[in-house]
C-alpha cells in the first residue's frame, strides 16, 4: 500500500492512496476553520434507535459548477480540498460531518438512562464516531464503472485500510464504506466520489442482520451467510457472475428492482482481512456488475453501494463481510419511490421478480 499522510489547513486529516509508490509533499495554503454546529445523536424511543442530528450539514457544499469542485485537484489559480495538482484516491475528514467526534458513546448508555429516569424525550449524547470523504479519481466526468481494475484495487486497499483505523477508534463500532451514484439518489456533488462513516454504535440494519444469524445458529447449527451463499449458488437462477472468491447474487428476497450482493467464498467479518487475491478478484468482478448495471437501461444506473461489516461489539458471532448495491430505477423512465409501505411501516414491495433482474444483469454481460 503507498500512503502519504496529512493535514488540511484547518486540521482535519487527510491520506492520498497512490497505484505505485510516489513522494507526496502536501501543504495547504486555504484559509480555512470548521464549520460550527457539530452534531448529536438522539434516542428514538419507539423504535430503539439512534437518529443524528447535525445542523452544520444544512450549509454543506450543493451541486457547484464542475469549476467550482472542491474534490478536483488544486490548480495554482483555486485550492480545492485535495492540496496537490493530481492524485490517485484520496481520503480525508468530511468538512460537513453528520457524527463530529465526539466522546466515545457507552454500550446501553440510552437503556442505562432511561432505567434512572431520564426522560423518554431527552435521551442524548454528542456526536460520536467520524465522517470521511473517498475520492475514487481526479477525473470528475467519469465514474467508478470506468475505472481500470488497478485502480479499483487502489479502493479496496483505502477502504481497508480506513476501516481497520477507525475500529480502532474508542468512538467508533462499526465502519460503512459507501457510494451514492446519481441525481435521481440525492447526490450533490458529481465529482465520482464515496464516504465512510464510523458509527458509535451497531447500526439498525446490522443489529437485525445479527439477530436472525444468531436465531439460524440457534436453530440449525449452521452459518446464516454461509447456508445463503450455498443456496444461491446451487441454485444459480439469480446468481450473476463469480469468480474463485466471490459470487455476485441478486438475494432471493430483494427489496429493490436493482438489487446485488457480492459475497466472498471464505468467511470474512471486515475489509482489512481479505486477502491480496481476494481483493483482486473482488475488484475484477465488481468492475463487471458496475458495467452491467450501466447497460440495464438508457442511462447509467443512479445507485447506492455499500460494505456491510461486522461491528467490533459483535466479536464472537456469525457475520459475514458483503457489499450490497441498489438502485431505485425500475424502468428507463421510471423510479421508485418508497411510498407509503415502505417509508411509513418498512413492508418492501418489490415490481421486478429477483430472478428476471438476474437474468437482465447476465444477459448484459453478454452484450459488451
Amino acid at each position: 500500500m503507498n500512503r502519504t499522510q496529512a493535514t488540511l489547513a484547518d486540521g482535519r486529516e487527510i491520506f492520498f492512496y497512490d497505484d505505485v509508490a510516489r513522494t507526496r509533499q502536501v501543504h495547504d495554503t486555504r484559509d480555512i476553520s470548521r464549520p460550527g454546529g457539530g452534531s448529536e445523536l438522539r434516542w428514538d424511543a419507539y423504535l430503539g434507535e439512534w437518529v443524528a442530528v447535525a445542523a452544520a450539514r444544512q450549509n454543506r457544499t450543493h451541486k457547484p459548477a464542475t469549476n467550482d469542485c472542491p474534490l478536483c485537484p488544486s490548480t495554482e489559480e483555486r485550492a480545492t480540498e485535495i492540496p496537490q495538482s493530481d492524485y490517485d484516491v484520496v481520503v480525508f475528514e468530511n468538512r460537513f460531518p453528520s457524527l463530529a467526534g465526539g466522546p466515545a458513546l457507552p454500550p446501553d448508555f440510552a437503556e442505562a438512562a432511561i432505567a434512572a429516569g431520564e426522560d423518554l424525550t431527552t435521551v442524548r449524547h454528542p456526536g460520536a464516531g467520524r465522517c470521511e470523504v473517498v475520492c475514487f479519481t481526479p477525473e470528475h466526468t467519469t465514474s467508478l464503472a470506468q475505472l481500470d481494475v488497478r485502480r479499483l484495487r487502489t479502493v479496496v486497499d483505502a477502504w481497508a485500510d480506513r476501516t481497520a483505523a477507525l475500529l480502532a477508534m474508542p468512538e467508533v463500532d462499526q465502519v460503512y464504506c459507501f457510494e451514492n451514484r446519481g441525481e435521481e439518489i440525492g447526490v450533490t456533488l458529481h465529482h465520482p466520489h464515496g464516504q465512510i462513516y464510523g458509527y458509535p454504535f451497531p447500526t439498525p440494519r446490522t443489529s437485525r442482520m445479527l439477530e436472525q444469524a444468531r436465531a439460524t445458529r440457534e436453530a440449525t447449527g449452521e452459518d446464516l451467510f454461509a447456508r445463503t451463499l450455498a443456496a444461491e449458488r446451487a441454485a444459480g437462477e439469480r446468481v450473476i457472475a463469480d469468480n474463485e472468491h466471490w459470487t455476485a447474487f441478486v438475494p432471493s428476497w430483494a427489496r429493490w428492482p436493482v438489487e446485488i450482493h457480492l459475497m466472498p467464498h471464505r468467511s470474512v467479518r471486515t475489509l482489512p482481512e481479505l486477502t491480496d487475491d481476494e481483493r483482486d478478484a473482488f475488484a475484477a468482478l465488481y468492475l463487471d456488475v458496475l458495467q452491467r448495471g450501466d447497460r440495464l437501461f438508457a442511462t447509467p444506473l443512479p445507485y447506492i453501494s455499500g460494505w456491510q461489516q461486522a461491528p467490533a461489539s459483535a466479536e464472537g458471532t456469525d457475520f459475514r463481510l458483503h457489499l450490497q448495491l441498489f438502485s431505485i430505477r425500475r424502468a428507463d423512465t421510471k423510479l421508485k419511490y418508497l411510498a407509503g409501505s415502505e417509508s411509513g411501516v418498512g413492508v418492501f414491495i418489490n415490481d421486478i421478480p429477483p430472478e428476471q433482474m438476474a437474468q437482465r444483469l447476465r444477459e448484459a454481460g453478454e452484450t459488451r
